[in-house]
């Protein structure tokens, strides 16, 4: 999956604000200004066309949480404030990288000097669960194994691991053949929308169509969760393109026995709750999900 595009950027320059960061006693208690440089790298495409705010990363928000964090608590080091504000823009479901470029100008160097500076760029890296099925063509187990080879080579996507194949009976929709299905779990940069399109790029590839709803398909991936459910990096969307986490995973045995049996503590978000996998697998107990052979 080479042909997905370089992330656009977004630049905000001289955000600045009165902090106390420094090891002298004297910056503690009289403080200084900082400044910093942001770069945000975003796929700005859906924005792009459709003018809508949701598509986008609101860079006041960003700003305001780099001032928070230049007049927050006190910390010895530029570089623990830089990697802070560099962590909080990574919380943001849009940005896959951003570069920080932290300026204390009026550090006590002792020599004539125009500036210091600390510059880092942090990558987005979250884990992801990716449902695969296949009911078509002459061996769908077959198509899943070369499906997850082509999940391997999508940029921004490591660490894939693939749970045993397991074979499920069709559960609404025409009358169609037994399922086989996996689950992946991986590790992203890509934001959950980039990671979407790269996952129906490789649907398309193995001759997806989507006439007839829940009908049989050569291949299917689904995005299940993205983050881990609790934390900062958990990722919860209604946007009807993209629900995050699937609305209908914790419901489906041919989604949770598989990711089970690969990782026996995951959790999953359901409503307002966050659920260990394990809990929810006797409720699917009656679905004909099975082990191949």
């Amino acid at each position: 999956m080479g042909d997905l595009h370089r992330p656009d950027r977004i630049t905000l320059t001289g955000v600045t604000a009165y902090g106390h960061h420094g090891v002298l006693a004297s910056e503690k208690q009289e403080g200084q200004e900082f400044s910093v440089d942001l770069v945000l790298e975003v796929d700005l495409s859906r924005a792009g066309a459709s003018d809508d705010l949701r598509h986008t990363v609101n860079y006041a928000e960003v700003a305001a949480d780099a001032v928070a964090l230049l007049e927050g608590p006190s910390q010895d080091l530029i570089e623990t404030v830089a990697t802070q504000i560099a962590d909080a823009v990574l919380t943001r479901p849009l940005v896959e990288a951003v570069e920080v470029t932290l300026h204390k100008p009026h550090a006590p160097v002792g020599v004539p000097f125009a500036d210091v500076t600390v510059a880092l760029r942090r990558e987005r890296d979250v884990p992801v669960v990716i449902a695969l099925g296949a009911n078509l063509g002459a061996d769908p187990a077959d198509t899943l194994e070369r499906a997850v080879e082509r999940l391997r080579a999508v940029p921004g996507l490591r660490d894939v691991r693939v749970s045993p194949t397991v074979e499920t009976d069709p559960v609404g929709g025409p009358e169609q053949p037994v399922y086989s299905n996996a689950v992946a779990l991986a590790r992203t940069s890509l934001a959950p929308w980039r990671l979407l399109g790269a996952l129906h790029g490789i649907e398309a590839e193995f001759g997806r169509t989507r006439e007839v709803r829940w009908g049989a398909r050569t291949l299917d991936l689904d995005l299940i969760q993205v983050g881990t459910p609790g934390d900062s990096s958990e990722v919860v969307s209604d946007d009807p393109d993209l629900t995050l986490p699937h609305p209908r995973a914790h419901e489906r045995g041919f989604v949770l026995a598989p990711w089970h049996a690969l990782e026996e503590t995951a959790t999953l978000r359901v409503g307002d709750g966050v659920v260990p996998v394990a809990d929810l697998l006797p409720a699917v107990s009656d679905q004909g999900v099975r082990g191949r052979g």
